[in-house]
């Protein structure tokens, strides 16, 4: 009978295999598409030694050449990034940077990155480490553990890490504490600290198992950050603690007597004393792939172990267009982000559904929607940006938007993005504005108790 069996699965299995395989068979169907026309042999052969992407692009576009905006944010001034992925940083920081340069009254100012950066990492590591603890009796292989081996930390983020490192370490002129090749080129110092981190995780778990109690793991944990800690000063340097600055015109005159601050005490005087913001800020997303008005927070979605996961209010575009469009109109920035990669004209910085024909050159069409796109992952939030502009017709209707990117004075159109209202709905993704700007039913949403979804979830983000 056991031999019956043996073969009887076998057989299955050979049938199985002629069924779902590239047999001979199917291989010749496959290569049964007729005769290749000169037109189409022609096309092949250029494919085959030129860019896609340059060869795709529709060359009549005029939307490139429509820059005005009818509501406009007064720009402050265009950062770089550089070869890193603090989009968010830079992006969160250009929000506080406007309010920064209005209360100095200056017209040139920028915060230091390296300073947030440093305490950024500081605080993933120790993320990371604390959840390897708190996760150690989950067995290795378990969907928890393998993410969290996977990703102990990197360079990108979310608006909530803005709002958890300003709250917590306050903000410091560029001037005081200055970028590093290594702030500008995160990529390889980062490779070592996460192989470090894998490292003192892999101890953990084998303390854990040799019989130690979570205080004795956390002790070592604390030890080992010591090192940590050293890695990030030989990389961005030693945060400043204390500083005596002033401000300065154009031409370096001190506008003021020097004062000397805390990290604290300068981001509660140049930017706002009182407002909190995490408490006054609502983040809104769209995603069409989960129900409209509820609230979602994403499970490690965050920076500062004792800090904020990502918390979103999922609105129809319609009902969201109109609150990001009254915080232009009173003249506030947002944080936005948004897949941007996707139609991008790196050459002007137009963001267009149609700039580019991929489904004409290849000889077939790319019929996704937004919903598909993020269920099969091959869309997502991906860059964070200062949205700063809204065209609006007769009717009050958005056309177009504009953004204050990170990517230096020269990308695209004069350092901004322009994106068609047509692209913003399909590639737009979160955006977090003050709540004095949502509609109470909006606010009201935010009594709901979370629906919370894992840190593997298409939208978990770290835009970069």
């Amino acid at each position: 009978m056991k031999a019956k069996t043996t073969f009887l699965g076998l057989f299955c299995c050979c049938m199985m295999n002629a069924q779902q395989s590239i047999t001979p068979e199917v291989l010749k169907q496959l290569e049964s598409q007729g005769e290749v026309t000169p037109a189409e042999r022609a096309l092949q052969n250029a494919i085959r030694s030129n860019s896609i992407q340059k060869m795709a692009l529709v060359g009549n576009n005029r939307q490139a050449n429509d820059t005005w905006f009818s509501v406009e944010v007064k720009n402050s001034g265009i950062t770089n990034q550089e070869s890193s992925g603090r989009c968010w940083l830079f992006t969160g920081t250009n929000v506080l940077r406007q309010r920064a340069m209005k209360n100095l009254h200056i017209e040139n100012f920028m915060f230091s990155h390296a300073y947030t950066f440093f305490y950024d990492q500081l605080e993933k590591a120790n993320l990371f480490l604390q959840s390897i603890i708190d996760t150690r009796k989950e067995d290795i292989d378990s969907q928890q553990v393998q993410w969290l081996m996977q990703n102990p930390l990197s360079d990108g983020g979310t608006y909530t890490g803005v709002a958890d490192l300003v709250m917590k370490y306050g903000l410091v002129p560029k001037d005081v504490m200055a970028e590093t090749y290594v702030a500008n080129n995160t990529s390889e110092f980062n490779g070592h600290l996460k192989r470090k981190l894998r490292e003192i995780a892999i101890n953990i778990r084998e303390k854990s198992e040799a019989g130690q109690s979570k205080k004795q793991l956390e002790a070592y944990k604390t030890e080992q950050m010591k090192t940590i800690y050293r890695m990030l000063v030989a990389a961005y340097g030693e945060p400043v603690k204390e500083f005596t600055w002033a401000p300065k015109d154009k031409k370096g005159k001190l506008l003021s007597e020097p004062k000397t601050y805390t990290p604290i005490s300068f981001y509660k005087e140049v930017c706002a004393p009182e407002e909190d913001l995490n408490a006054d800020y609502v983040m809104l997303m769209n995603d069409p792939s989960r129900p409209y008005n509820k609230v979602y927070e994403i499970d490690m979605d965050r920076h500062v172990y004792d800090g904020h996961n990502w918390l979103y209010i999922n609105l129809d575009i319609d009902e969201l267009a109109p609150i990001v469009i009254a915080s232009l109109k009173d003249s506030v920035p947002m944080y936005f982000s948004c897949d941007v990669g996707k139609q991008l004209n790196r050459s002007n910085g137009l963001l267009d559904v149609n700039n580019y024909d991929y489904g004409s050159l290849l000889g077939t069409t790319f019929g996704m929607n937004k919903k598909q796109r993020i269920q099969t992952r091959d869309s997502g939030s991906s860059h964070a940006m200062t949205l700063v502009a809204v065209d609006l017709d007769e009717n009050g209707k958005p056309t177009k938007w504009k953004v204050e990117n990170s990517w230096g004075p020269s990308y695209g159109y004069a350092g901004h993005l322009i994106m068609t209202d047509e692209w913003f709905r399909e590639y737009m993704f979160r955006v977090v504005v003050n709540k004095r700007y949502c509609p109470q039913s909006v606010l009201d949403l935010l009594r709901q108790k979370p629906v919370r979804l894992p840190a593997w979830d298409p939208m978990f983000s770290e835009e970069n």
